[in-house]
């Protein structure tokens, strides 16, 4: 659960900050445009760049709560795999230990563990009530 609850507020927060502080589109012309000269068409940079903080909000929230954890953790690599990418398009030799890395390592303990175990989640919950009406009927 707190390595769930880890996770899920850094991507959470990092999200609601893209969105309602810095803004989707600023969070697009910011950090993504810069790649505009790259191979990389610039309509991709846009839709990538608006898309990524509500995609953080959102997984960030899901693994929070424990609800939908593993379709949330598919997202946030997902995120995790396009930020490689584009240091590393930049920069070859970019330092992930402060900042991918981490995340990454947090993302991969919480995929791995057994769904059934963490009991502070509502897909445990879920699970449990379902498994119930099974029984029952």
């Amino acid at each position: 659960m707190f390595a769930r609850l880890t996770l899920g507020l850094i991507f959470f927060m990092a999200g609601r900050w893209k969105v309602f502080q810095l803004g989707p589109l600023e969070h697009a012309r910011k950090y993504f445009l810069p790649f505009s000269d790259t191979f990389l068409p610039v309509w991709s940079l846009w839709t990538v760049g608006v898309t990524i903080p509500f995609i953080e909000l959102l997984a960030g929230a899901l693994v929070i709560i424990g609800l939908r954890t593993r379709e949330a953790l598919v997202s946030l690599g997902g995120v995790l795999a396009i930020v490689t990418f584009g240091h590393l398009l930049k920069e070859p030799l970019f330092q992930f230990h402060t900042h991918v890395i981490p995340r990454l390592a947090l993302l991969l303990f919480i995929f791995m563990l057994p769904r059934e175990e963490d009991r502070f989640s509502i897909d445990y919950l879920l699970a449990r009530r379902k498994a119930g009406n099974a029984e029952g009927s």
